[in-house]
């Protein structure tokens, strides 16, 4: 079963870094990677062009308009079966506090590991809970 994978970031550059590091996963169908540039992009997609529960959001803290904590309890009530796991430049604790209550899956700083988080999403793949 491919899991997809919404990125949801508004650096540009984020897309071609992940599909960059996920490229032999999505060839062999283990994840289908899918972007959105803004918490609403994604709320949008997630309600419309993705199979939820086949799905994992990674998505950045910061961003114009909503962010990604607002993100996060948004699709814990919409759509709670979906694991978010939070990836942010800012680290704090009181961030990373938030995410926790708030019910994100996992809390990752950039620069991403992406060695560390490919293990975690292999954690929250749909077949394995």
């Amino acid at each position: 079963m491919t899991v997809r994978i919404l990125v949801v970031d508004d650096e540009p550059d984020i897309a071609d870094l992940f599909r960059q590091q996920f490229r032999r996963e999505a060839k062999a169908g283990i994840y289908a990677l899918h972007f959105a540039h803004s918490a609403v992009e994604a709320l949008d997609r997630i309600a419309s062009e993705t199979q939820p529960e086949l799905m994992v959001i990674l998505s950045d803290i910061n961003m114009p308009g909503m962010d990604g904590l607002t993100l996060l309890a948004r699709t814990r009530v919409q759509w709670p079966e979906i694991p978010v796991v939070m990836v942010t430049a800012y680290g704090d604790e009181e961030r990373r506090r938030r995410a926790e209550e708030i019910g994100a899956a996992e809390f990752i700083t950039k620069p991403v590991d992406f060695a560390l988080l490919k293990a975690h999403l292999r954690e929250l793949q749909p077949a394995s809970r």
